[in-house]
């Protein structure tokens, strides 16, 4: 049987050229996305290119979301092989103003909300089905911004990126990669994260250095890693990242 893949927010940007890469090795595709027409369209153009995708209704707000994602993939496939952790928020200017001492608690629970607790609720809800894998795979979508030591680097590159809202949120992220990557090590379970790159996505702007066409190519490589492989880490493509 072919793997199986749940990518949530797969329907555009760097979940929907991450779908196209595993499509391209043979593995089956469930698009996870909150608005279902829009999913359903990226499923329709993903088979026009001959792969075996589907969609599904994902929302990260909804407390409910995690249990129909997970008695669906149960009952059509029995098990899962990939989970890509996609879906994320940014409710501030990543460039420009340090946000720290007037970001709101709105904007702090909302990109907390999904940038990690609903990513920590959608895992653990499917983590039986990755156990049924032979090699199971989880990529948490990071980034780059959310690296302490970059962060306090003299002249780091990334020091005029404070959104501090979106930046503590993949910092968490990050640190719960290392938590479950540690609970996982004696199984046949891989979770890293991820950065992808500065994509010119809706979130990464009109400015960014990297076509959505380059954004997949992090995100493929760990959720294809032979049992060799690094479990616990962070990447750019083949290079490890500081925490």
């Amino acid at each position: 049987m072919s793997k199986v893949a749940f990518i949530t927010g797969g329907n555009r940007g760097i979940g929907f050229e991450t779908a196209k890469a595993l499509g391209a090795q043979g593995i089956n595709l469930i698009i996870g996305c909150r608005d279902l027409a829009k999913g359903q369209a990226a499923a329709k153009e993903l088979q026009g290119m001959g792969f075996n995708a589907e969609a599904i209704s994902y929302d990260a707000n909804d407390e409910k979301s995690p249990d129909s994602v997970y008695s669906h993939i149960e009952e059509n496939y029995g098990e899962l092989d990939i989970l890509i952790n996609n879906a994320g928020i940014a409710n501030e200017e990543l460039i420009g103003k340090n946000s720290s001492s007037f970001v709101s608690q709105t904007v702090l629970q909302e990109t907390f909300h999904t940038n990690l607790f609903a990513v920590v609720a959608l895992t653990q809800k499917l983590l039986p089905l990755l156990m049924k894998s032979v090699a199971g795979r989880i990529v948490n979508l990071s980034s780059i911004l959310g690296s302490l030591t970059l962060q306090t680097m003299e002249n780091s590159p990334i020091n005029p990126a404070k959104a501090f809202a979106y930046n503590a949120s993949k910092t968490a992220l990050n640190a719960y990669t290392i938590h479950l990557a540690h609970e996982l090590k004696n199984t046949n379970i891989k979770v890293n994260s991820a950065h992808p790159g500065w994509v010119k996505t809706e979130l990464g702007g009109p400015h960014a250095p990297m076509e959505v066409a380059d954004s997949y190519k992090t995100s493929l490589r760990l959720a294809t890693l032979d049992s060799d492989g690094p479990t616990g880490s962070f990447f750019h493509e083949a290079d490890t990242l500081p925490w």
